[in-house]
């Protein structure tokens, strides 16, 4: 099987996923007061390390937002799945579900099939992590084949903060095809 990666500088594809509360809510739309959006997809509540990190992101969440990125997690588990996870996160930026095969094909993120019933009950996508600016355009991509690798939180704040200070004018990174 092969998979399309995104490119830095791609437009980000339209991508629609489900609230809590069931409501269609489109990937890489900020939200009232940013014009940035941070999309983290997560394997699941099936995984104790995306637990970790999700958890670990709340206390960046409002860093991000005085800098103007807002903050969403998504992953292809079922409402049920993530109302059941919400037992283990103490977060407030919106946390999404549905996210389908065919969107996770969109975003060239990697998919796993599961061990075992055990884990869980679906193909569930590896961590990725894509920032969006004001254009919808990709300007940072950060796509992990396991839950081992992923953005050191406080470089990624840090480095946002930079890219996003109009005195630095930091293009686009990695766009040479």
């Amino acid at each position: 099987m092969t998979t399309k990666k995104l490119m830095a500088g791609d437009i980000f594809p339209e991508i629609t996923v489900k609230s809590l509360n069931d409501q269609d809510v489109t990937l890489g739309k900020p939200a009232k007061g940013t014009d940035w959006q941070m999309i983290v997809i997560y394997r699941g509540r099936h995984c104790p390390l995306c637990t970790k990190y999700l958890n670990q992101l709340e206390d960046y969440k409002q860093r991000l937002f005085d800098n103007k990125v807002d903050l969403v997690a998504v992953s292809g588990d079922s409402k049920e799945q993530l109302e059941d996870h919400l037992q283990k996160l103490n977060v407030s930026y919106p946390l999404y579900y549905g996210l389908t095969l065919e969107q996770m094909e969109s975003l060239g993120v990697y998919v796993s099939v599961p061990r075992s019933e055990k884990e869980t009950d679906h193909n569930f996508s590896e961590p990725g992590l894509f920032v969006v600016n004001e254009h919808g355009n990709l300007h940072v991509v950060d796509i992990s084949n396991n839950p081992f690798v992923r953005p050191e939180l406080e470089h990624l704040a840090s480095g946002l903060e930079w890219i996003r200070d109009p005195d630095n004018n930091y293009p686009i990174r990695g766009t040479y095809k």
